[in-house]
């Protein structure tokens, strides 16, 4: 059963102790942007696509990735919920390789017709600061309009890296919807370790 709150439109709002929210940003083109360059020192940087028989390794670095941004969507789920989706030809899924290891992530879903959403973006920290995010997002927008979609859309949120909304806008995206998330913790239920993400506090009560 969903728990239910009231939560204040003009002010603050205490959450119980467990909870989690996040202000989420949700962004989307309609057309194919002009690809910028792919900055320089990225031509290390290579795609392999995975599927379901690599779902294993697939929620490994989406783990890995995830911690410190506090991606749980698929933690919270049996291994055969994502199994499910990577088997899903209508979602597109790669790991970013570079010196022979998974260093990101890029997972396109197209099941939606017409559309296709922007559904996991993201790179390990020791190729942040490098150009590894405007290459991946380079491939990204090529894999997108190379389908027949009208629509190329993600969202963001408070709990993701702060400059993602930023990031997104300067590669075509505009803001178009500002929604409130409320979600238990994950940490609390052992999905992640309890120091994820240190800059959002654990408060169980």
């Amino acid at each position: 059963m969903f728990e239910t709150f009231s939560i204040s439109l003009n002010g603050i709002t205490d959450l119980p102790p467990g909870k989690l929210a996040a202000i989420v940003t949700s962004l989307e083109m309609r057309a194919a942007p002009p690809l910028r360059p792919d900055p320089p020192g990225t031509g290390g940087l290579s795609l392999e696509q995975i599927g379901a028989a690599d779902t294993a390794r697939y929620l490994s670095i989406y783990r890995v990735l995830g911690e410190r941004w506090m991606w749980f969507s698929r933690l919270v789920k049996p291994a055969a919920y994502s199994e499910a989706i990577l088997a899903d030809a209508a979602v597109l899924c790669f790991v970013v390789r570079l010196d022979g290891r998974d260093v990101g992530l890029l997972e396109l879903d197209f099941r939606v017709a017409g559309e296709g959403e922007l559904a996991f973006f993201g790179l390990e920290e020791s190729v942040l600061g490098k150009g590894a995010g405007r290459w991946l997002m380079n491939r990204a927008l090529e894999l997108a309009w190379a389908r027949p979609i009208s629509r190329f859309w993600v969202h963001t949120c408070t709990l993701d890296h702060q400059s993602a909304p930023e990031f997104y806008q300067r590669s075509g995206f505009e803001a178009f919807k500002r929604s409130i998330e409320v979600v238990d913790d994950p940490r609390l239920a052992g999905h992640l370790p309890r120091a994820a993400a240190p800059h959002h506090p654990v408060i169980d009560g």
